[in-house]
């Protein structure tokens, strides 16, 4: 494969999201921990949505946070493996000529 500029790019936002999804997961936990205001689920499924599941996934194992609501449980792993084969399509598809 090669590392053309826009795959670069690609990675970069990729890797920016997935390490946004994982560091909110464990922003809220610590505010939960410490009884302060939390983030909107809605904030967590957004970053998880924008190729962000596989770092919101990491992080929800890491911290053990929202282990226990099956939106989150089962949703953010799914997530990521369609990601992870949406990827692996878009990156493997040849040209039609």
């Amino acid at each position: 494969m090669n590392l053309t500029p826009s795959l670069l790019i690609l990675i970069a936002l990729l890797a920016i999201t997935n390490i946004t999804a994982f560091v909110l997961m464990g922003i809220d936990k610590h505010r939960a921990r410490e009884g302060q205001r939390r983030l909107h689920e809605t904030t967590l499924f957004l970053w998880a949505g924008m190729f962000g599941a596989l770092g919101g996934t990491l992080g929800m194992w890491i911290f053990r946070h929202k282990t226990r609501h099956p939106s989150f449980f089962n949703g953010f792993p799914t997530m990521a493996v369609v990601q992870g084969v949406m990827l692996y399509m878009a990156l493997n598809m040849q040209p039609p000529f």
